[in-house]
């Protein structure tokens, strides 16, 4: 019986935990440094979440072991490849929609990590608690920032990066703890001849 190839997996996977370093970098950054200019914040989103955006679409495609962490990943990955494009296009143009975009991204992505976290509380995985908590803080991070664009631009940039560390630990966190890769994974539809006996 033909084995399902694991390199999309392990692209994903590896993708995540990537993108998942890169955030947590960026927040700090901005966190750090709140000043940095506009222009240098949208262009870095941009990349990052068209890139992520990417990524997103490779693991839904994946299909993983416990289907847990790529399974909203379709809808996601084309909304952050939107919001990505439209950052990169006009960075300076468009310092709400900046926060109010990365903000929605964060908040879903808490609001669906919720869900998985249930989820991986029924397959029995022991880490599903860790996730939980960590996507209401994710998605508590995003409600700030979407609804608080008007205060002042380095206090919304140290926001914007404590929102993104958020977002990154819990990526890293979903990633290790619900996507296994097994080698010898058999495809979901087993193929069968039949035979009539007479």
């Amino acid at each position: 019986m033909k084995m399902r190839s694991v390199a999309p997996m392990r692209a994903a996977k590896i993708g995540y935990i990537v993108m998942s370093v890169f955030f947590c970098m960026v927040g700090i950054l901005m966190i750090v440094y709140p000043q940095i200019s506009v222009q240098v914040i949208g262009k870095i989103l941009g990349i990052g979440l068209i890139i992520f955006g990417c990524i997103r679409l490779i693991g839904y495609g994946s299909k993983d072991l416990f289907r847990l962490a790529f399974q909203y990943d379709l809808e996601f990955g084309i909304l952050l490849i939107v919001l990505g494009l439209i950052v990169l296009i006009k960075p300076g143009n468009v310092m709400n929609f900046i926060f109010i975009a990365t903000g929605i991204a964060v908040l879903a992505e808490g609001l669906f990590k919720i869900q998985i976290a249930l989820d991986a509380k029924r397959f029995g995985i022991d880490t599903w608690w860790l996730i939980f908590a960590l996507a209401v803080v994710t998605a508590l991070a995003g409600g700030v920032i979407m609804f608080r664009p008007a205060a002042g631009a380095q206090m919304m940039t140290s926001l914007l990066g404590i929102s993104l560390l958020t977002e990154g630990i819990l990526n890293f966190c979903v990633v290790l703890s619900t996507v296994k890769i097994v080698k010898h994974q058999q495809p979901d539809v087993v193929e069968c001849e039949y035979y009539e006996i007479k």
